[in-house]
């Protein structure tokens, strides 16, 4: 089953050094242990662009489609057994970023 852990941050590229060093320890293990699909930090909401051509819209804007302080900053892909192995590697992940994470499951 595939999941995917956005990082939550309010402040874009943001990690410290031992943040960074966390995470890198944390994507070492998640390819160690076959957990891994991909993983990525994303540019913040200002380098957004949000498009709508729905029905024909062809409507663009600069932005992103939420406006509040936090955004996502990052995210893992990972594959794993099940949703309680999935919620512990968010967990982890959130420990080692030293941020609120989400986690959503593939459909």
């Amino acid at each position: 089953m595939r999941y995917v852990i956005y990082v939550i941050d309010s402040i874009s590229n943001s990690g410290t050094g031992a943040e960074i060093s966390a995470i890198d320890a944390f994507n070492d293990r998640l390819q160690r242990d076959g957990q891994w699909v991909m993983a990525a930090g994303i540019g913040a909401p200002s380098t957004a662009t949000l498009i709508d051509n729905r029905d024909g819209h062809d409507d663009s804007r600069a932005g992103s489609l939420f406006d509040g302080p936090d955004f996502y900053s990052g995210f893992w892909i990972i594959d794993v057994e099940s949703a309680d192995e999935a919620r512990g590697l968010a967990e982890a992940g959130s420990r080692a970023c030293n941020r609120r994470v989400e986690l959503r499951p593939f459909l």
